[in-house]
């Protein structure tokens, strides 16, 4: 049923756009009711506004803790209009009728982001805004809500096109995304009582968009977030289910690099990357370690990709290539496949939540991400040979490709290269024999290579296929009680090994 705007409340802490929304009211002899700083503000764009406090018959009390909540307020929002009873009681205590509200909400996260006092933070915590909401938007049948900024170019398309009328599925429509506001905030809420020892998992994520399908076409599938905010997509096909976990994955591996790198992942684990002083020379090392899987892969860079490079990694089939910046020849040069993923990774933006999340049984896993990254500084040795600095470099790097490896994982590497891994083996001893035939099947050699484990070794049979294959030296967490077995075989056989104390599973 078509419901015609004849009264608007609008109380709002932002006031952006908010003049266009007023110009539209107005010309549709919209009756306007508002509270302090904004009442001042329409009336200072040359409206006449009634003030909340002359239709209560109260001033704004306690701090504006209480400004809005009262029936001749609440009442106008919530009669039903088509409900005999309601309109008799609405227009026996001379109760206006109001069909729009435009409000929203202290900026509580905001407020929590600056470090604020808990005084400060507790005082964003919105009373009248948020049930003004809440009633706007149960009352949906005869109220539009607008909750949020975010909303007002969908209410201006409205005002624009029906001219102050709307029907059950534009109400609906606001008052569904009015609870998406008013969820989040308490969500948000809570979590800040919540935090010191978690009772609950509450969370409230704004956006989402279908994909073609799940992880396979029988599956379907939705992201949840806000992937324009990470990255812009200068090229190609919709992104998959598929993409985005090897996207996230990419973007997680690369943070923790700082040289010149390009690393190509397949299936979330790193089938090929490097460090070199260019673009161009990390792109066909990284090459070098599997150019079989990298077919088809996800190629990123930390660095700006230009023509030279852009020419040689357009030699191999990929999916998608990230990077922060890429010359204007570079993309031509990329775009010439027309299905091709091209994304900038947008700089100061943080794809990674705090927590990560995993459904299991009737219930979800949540833990904090793995965000160690060990230098130099924390590899201690415990060997009487004691790696060259450049084995160290070399440790350096492997642990950080081990960190995002699929256990039971090994990285071998060399020259700040990856050489070969063995990822998702159920035995440590059968990571290194992959990673090791792997490196064989592409004519590496392995003498002064270094190994990384993601755990440490129970037995020393690892660093004694490891130190037979050619390998000089060995970095992982340590722990094990059995540690002194592969400490004595790496001393009697003149084989560096530096413990971390930081153990990477990643399962």
């Amino acid at each position: 049923m078509s419901k015609k705007i004849n009264a608007a409340l609008i109380s709002v802490y932002h006031k952006d756009r908010l003049d266009e929304i007023l110009e539209l009211l107005n010309d549709l002899k919209v009756r306007l009711i508002s509270t302090g700083g904004t009442q001042s503000f329409i009336q200072s764009q040359g409206y006449e506004c009634d003030s909340v406090e002359d239709i209560t018959g109260y001033p704004s009390i306690l701090g504006g803790r209480v400004k809005t909540l009262h029936p001749k307020v609440f009442g106008g929002i919530l009669y039903r209009r088509d409900n005999e009873n309601d309109r008799k009681l609405v227009k026996s205590y001379d109760i206006p009728s109001i069909d729009l509200v435009i409000v929203d909400l202290y900026p509580f996260e905001e407020t929590l982001s600056k470090s604020a006092t808990e005084e400060e933070i507790i005082e964003k915590i919105d009373i009248g805004g948020i049930s003004l909401i809440r009633a706007a938007a149960k009352n949906f049948q005869d109220t539009i809500i607008v909750a949020s900024k975010n909303q007002y170019q969908p209410l201006i398309r409205l005002l624009k096109e029906k001219k102050g009328d709307s029907d059950l599925d534009d109400r609906r429509w606001f008052a569904k995304e009015a609870f998406a506001v008013s969820s989040a905030y308490d969500t948000a809420i809570f979590n800040y009582f919540d935090r010191e020892k978690p009772s609950a998992l509450r969370l409230a994520i704004d956006g989402s968009r279908s994909l073609r399908y799940g992880e396979n076409p029988h599956q379907k599938g939705v992201f949840y977030g806000d992937f324009d905010a990470c990255f812009e997509q200068l090229h190609g096909k919709e992104i998959s289910y598929n993409n985005l976990l090897d996207i996230d994955a990419a973007v997680s591996l690369m943070a923790d690099f700082d040289e010149t790198s390009i690393a190509i992942l397949k299936h979330n684990n790193a089938c090929g990357m490097a460090s070199r002083p260019t673009v161009k020379e990390a792109w066909l090392a990284a090459l070098e370690a599997d150019p079989v899987s990298a077919y088809g892969g996800i190629v990123i860079a930390n660095r700006n990709i230009d023509k030279e490079a852009a020419e040689s990694i357009n030699e191999i089939f990929f999916e998608v290539i990230i990077a922060p910046v890429y010359n204007d020849d570079a993309l031509d040069i990329l775009k010439q496949k027309k299905n091709r993923i091209i994304l900038r990774y947008k700089s100061g933006t943080n794809v990674s939540q705090s927590l990560s999340y995993r459904s299991a049984l009737n219930g979800i896993l949540a833990q904090e991400k793995d965000t160690s990254v060990q230098s130099i500084s924390d590899l201690k040795v415990v060997t009487l040979t004691v790696p060259t600095l450049a084995e160290m470099e070399d440790l350096v790097f492997a642990n950080k490709l081990v960190k995002h490896t699929k256990s039971n994982a090994i990285v071998l590497a060399k020259n700040k290269q990856l050489i070969a891994s063995g990822t998702g083996q159920t035995s440590r001893v059968d990571a290194l024999k992959q990673a090791i035939e792997k490196a064989e099947s592409f004519h590496f050699d392995l003498h002064g290579s270094v190994m990384a484990s993601d755990a440490f070794f129970p037995f020393p049979d690892c660093v004694q296929i490891a130190h037979e294959a050619g390998i000089t030296a060995v970095v992982q967490p340590g722990g094990s009680v059995r540690d002194h077995e592969s400490i004595d075989y790496c001393n009697n056989h003149g084989v560096g090994m530096v413990v971390t104390g930081i153990r990477h599973f990643k399962h």
